[in-house]
């Protein structure tokens, strides 16, 4: 549907009979259409024809129009009240309204002019120059190359509508205060300041302190937990570094027993100074003093070195037979020469044969060790193992290693073995009393290679063995209603009772099971 055709005097045809709608301009600002959505294509009012059957429209200028125009067509030359603005000329910016408006009276040729800095004010009583003129929506496609500067306190303007509002003094310094003593409540018993200071403008800064780091209260050690036996055990271990008359070294560990300087460790650390040698002691504080041999068992694989005028103290035993599977405990000791180790574990297992010993030809040390998964290694042996009360109940002396592992070149794989005290502690004795020590026999040998007992190889004239009654070929198959399943378990189950004590043996002889009881003999060793 095409619009209605506008006449050049303002007013609205609408082809109704009836009725006739007719605006008039006023000195109000008219709403500019939006070109986007005019329509190019209006058809304006035809001019007059030849034989007057169509109205004549005045044009702009009381002229009488000329033939039929679009908006796409171009105005005659000429046409319009108003020449074409000269390039470069500020008309862009400023026309004059000749027009009347309200009524026939005239505006006093009021005019329109930039004012905020190149947009120009909506043009009011818009005249079109041609019929069918757009409202002037955009400027010219020609700029002008004069423009108008903004105004002279441009700048103050600017600089008034960003100004902040005035601080109120009072109400910050108060404020600050405030801060400030609720960071002095946080901080404790630490000092917090704030500092106020006013710059030129009177604007207050406070300067907050940092929050404290690494001002935690201390830890404390609590009863029955690792650090507290190791700060109990550790300035009663010492480090041993022996060199023998051979050239041959070794490193272990040892812990005070008295408070005369003896020390008790393995035999296997100190076997090298046995025929010639020396043995440095080296304390948790690290001092270093020589210390003497005093006695050494293989049988147990435990010795005892003294150490004039020291100062450490010794530690205090526990029971190794109250020991129970599962227990927590903790190592102590030198392992690859790094003096004062604590590791931790537990009891896995207790009463385990093991063959320890210093001489790889002929293992000669046998023990019913106890079984902890406590890191042991090299130079860990003949350190304390001990209870959470810090209590000695072992002595470390062996670990089990990987097949195919050389010498020296494995470490813990959590199966570690100690010595029970009780039997460490009447060996001790034994040593420090005499210088050697005794362990129980039974006055026979038995062959080490038979499995499913211990098979007699050999019986002693005279001996525990041959009064009971024992034979070559006979087969050993319990100690005190204990199974016995090999010639090792056998030697370890004996040396866990003193000499002069009687045990019953279970044995068998051409498939017929006996008993005897015998009284053990001792030896030295």
């Amino acid at each position: 549907m095409e619009p209605p055709p506008v006449a050049a005097g303002g007013s609205i045809d609408d082809h109704d009979d009836d009725e006739a709608d007719t605006v008039t301009s006023d000195d109000a600002e008219p709403t500019v259409p939006n070109p986007a959505t005019a329509d190019p294509t209006a058809v304006l009012p035809a001019a007059p024809a030849a034989n007057g059957s169509a109205g004549a429209a005045p044009s702009g200028n009381g002229q009488p129009a000329g033939p039929p125009l679009t908006a796409l067509t171009p105005p005659e030359p000429g046409a319009g009240t108003m020449p074409l603005r000269t390039p470069g000329s500020d008309a862009a910016y400023r026309q004059t309204n000749g027009g009347q408006s309200n009524g026939g009276q005239s505006n006093g040729g009021r005019s329109t002019t930039q004012r905020s800095f190149g947009r120009p004010e909506p043009q009011q009583n818009f005249r079109p120059v041609y019929p069918g003129q757009a409202w002037p929506t955009e400027q010219p496609q020609y700029r002008p190359t004069y423009v108008p500067p903004p105004p002279a306190d441009w700048h103050q303007q600017q600089a008034r509508s960003y100004a902040a509002e005035p601080h109120k003094l009072n109400r910050v310094v108060t404020i600050a205060a405030l801060v400030a003593l609720v960071i002095g409540v946080l901080a404790g018993a630490g000092a917090a300041t704030a500092v106020v200071a006013l710059s030129g403008n009177d604007t207050p800064i406070a300067q907050q302190p940092e929050p404290p780091v690494g001002t935690g209260a201390d830890p404390k050690i609590r009863t029955g937990s690792v650090s507290a036996v190791a700060s109990t055990l550790l300035p009663s271990v010492v480090q041993l570094k022996v060199e023998g008359s051979d050239n041959s070294d070794a490193t272990g560990s040892g812990f005070v027993i008295d408070n005369v300087g003896h020390i008790l460790t393995n035999n296997h650390v100190v076997a090298a100074a046995a025929k010639g040698g020396s043995i440095q002691v080296v304390t948790n504080d690290n001092k270093t003093a020589t210390a003497r041999l005093v006695g050494r068992s293989p049988a147990y694989d435990l010795a005892v070195v003294q150490v004039a005028g020291l100062t450490a103290p010794s530690v205090q035993f526990g029971r190794s037979d109250q020991a129970v599977v599962g227990q927590d405990v903790v190592a102590i000791g030198s392992p690859l020469g790094l003096a004062g180790t604590v590791t931790s574990g537990i009891i896995s297992a207790k009463n385990r044969p093991v063959t320890t010993g210093d001489d790889t030809g002929q293992a000669s040390s046998y023990i019913s060790a106890l079984q902890t998964d406590a890191a042991i290694n090299p130079g860990n042996s003949g350190g304390p193992l001990v209870d959470m009360n810090a209590r000695v109940i072992g002595v470390n002396s062996a670990i089990a290693t990987v097949r195919g592992s050389e010498d020296g070149q494995s470490g813990s794989i959590g199966l570690g073995f100690a010595i029970p005290i009780d039997q460490a502690r009447r060996t001790a004795q034994q040593l420090i009393a005499t210088g050697k020590a005794s362990y129980p026999v039974i006055g026979a040998s038995v062959d080490m290679t038979f499995e499913g007992g211990a098979r007699v190889s050999a019986v002693s004239p005279s001996s525990p063995a041959a009064r009971a009654g024992l034979r070559v070929g006979d087969v050993i198959t319990a100690v005190n209603n204990d199974p016995v399943d090999s010639a090792e378990v056998l030697i370890v189950a004996i040396r866990t009772h003193q000499p002069g004590e009687a045990v019953r043996l279970a044995y068998e002889r051409g498939g017929r099971s006996r008993t005897v009881t015998l009284t053990l003999a001792q030896q030295i060793g």
